[in-house]
């Protein structure tokens, strides 16, 4: 039977329920007048040939839609040529916002959505917009709904405050409340605040210090030296040193080399190379190295696992850096590690105009699945002694490289042979005269 049943009727008005129709009428305070009651509900019934056909079915079709409280069931009659005079339902009501809120068992639900409504009305009357188009969300949040509005008051009152988030002082809330509620807060804020008081590029929950004015946590760089002669701090080589962003940013070394790694093995392990300094990665985000201006006379070896995100983050960091290469990302590498090879489930799919040909000719065999499905190398995978020996010809490399030269490198290349050997030996220790 295709006979409106019981439980269609109940699925119309949970419909309604979730796409929030019957409860806008509480933001509006105008229930009688807006909320679309009384409510028809559709019904499809019987026609005469089924009350002849199938007449018991009939009244227990009836008798189903009549023990249904709170509805109202309009009747037509029907003058059948066996039966005679019958009865039969041409329609169904629900008189009121109370009786549908019955039916589906969301009355409780309703109740404190009208509690939050009215905390609303009277502290922060701007914000009902918001309740009218997500109250399901504001149920969902009804236990913090008072708080979160004592928030959104007090930087109503303290506009860019210059603080910690922490640090707000508001009676009956902890202080990791706000930066549990950023998504909500954000919506909320953008609605009440003035506009000179919302830093509006600022976007996303990792932004919302710097788009309402609160302090943030300083961006680090976590950083090896690799150079024996290079010392920045008292006490033994290679120290792991972590420092603020601006800290970081202020330094003065002779480095003319910078090793990015993903993986914390890697930069705890990476092996001592003159002027050099090795960062643990920061993934997609630069913003810490960004601040270095230093970091332009440098030479950034990039080493990522050989995977479409690995070339992504490549890419990205070439668009921020000048001089940025590529370590251990080459085919050789993957190819030489096959038995080690692992699966990449998400992969990136954009092209990426900073590549070399080589990079691209192999992003591309990744991308496209050509070797194998979602095929990646990670880089804590790669063997130490291929590491080693990589490093030495990106060593030797930059050194008798003339185009692109840092200063130093300039330096070295007026130098006589004596003098030549003589700082080779200093930065690189010492060499055979072969591989020099």
């Amino acid at each position: 039977m295709s006979w409106t049943t019981a439980a269609d009727l109940k699925a119309q008005l949970n419909r309604l329920w979730e796409h929030g129709e019957l409860l806008r009428p509480l933001v509006t305070d105008d229930v009688a007048g807006a909320s679309g009651f009384p409510l028809r509900l559709r019904l499809k019934g019987p026609g005469s040939a089924d009350l002849a056909d199938r007449f018991e079915a009939v009244r227990a079709w009836i008798a189903e839609l009549t023990a249904i409280p709170r509805l109202r069931i309009a009747w037509r009659a029907v003058n059948h040529r066996v039966l005679g005079p019958q009865h039969l339902p041409e329609a169904i009501w629900v008189d009121t916002l109370d009786d549908a809120l019955a039916l589906i068992g969301r009355r409780g639900e309703a109740a404190r959505f009208a509690r939050c409504t009215e905390m609303t009305r009277s502290k922060q009357p701007a914000l009902l917009d918001w309740l009218g188009k997500r109250p399901l969300q504001a149920i969902a949040l009804a236990e913090d709904w008072e708080r979160l509005l004592a928030v959104v008051d007090w930087l109503s009152r303290h506009p860019r405050p210059g603080i910690y988030i922490r640090q707000i002082d508001i009676s009956g809330i902890h202080s990791k409340f706000t930066e549990a509620h950023r998504g909500v807060l954000s919506e909320l804020l953008d609605l009440v605040l003035p506009a000179e008081a919302i830093a509006a590029d600022r976007v996303g929950v990792g932004r919302f210090a710097a788009r309402y004015g609160f302090l943030d946590k300083p961006n680090r760089v976590r950083f090896r030296l690799l150079d024996d002669a290079v010392r920045l701090l008292p006490g033994p080589a290679h120290a792991d040193v972590t420092l603020d962003a601006e800290s970081f940013a202020r330094l003065a070394i002779p480095i003319r080399r910078v090793f990015v790694t993903e993986n914390e093995t890697n930069f705890l392990a990476f092996p001592n190379t003159a002027a050099s300094l090795v960062v643990f990665g920061a993934g997609y985000g630069w913003d810490a190295l960004a601040r270095a201006e230093w970091l332009g006379t440098c030479t950034l070896h990039y080493w990522g696992d050989i995977d479409t995100h690995g070339f992504a983050i490549l890419d990205q960091l070439r668009s921020r850096f000048g001089r940025v290469s590529s370590f251990l990302m080459d085919r050789a590498t993957l190819m030489a590690h096959e038995t080690l090879w692992g699966e990449e489930p998400d992969q990136v799919v954009h092209d990426l105009p900073r590549l070399t040909e080589s990079e691209r000719a192999l992003f591309d065999d990744l991308r496209d699945n050509r070797i194998r499905k979602g095929l990646r190398l990670e880089q804590e995978r790669v063997g130490f002694r291929w590491v080693e020996t990589a490093l030495a010809g990106v060593v030797l490399d930059n050194t008798c490289r003339t185009a692109e030269q840092s200063p130093l490198d300039q330096r070295l290349s007026r130098v006589s042979g004596s003098q030549y050997h003589a700082l080779i030996d200093l930065f690189d220790g010492p060499m055979q005269d072969n591989e020099r």
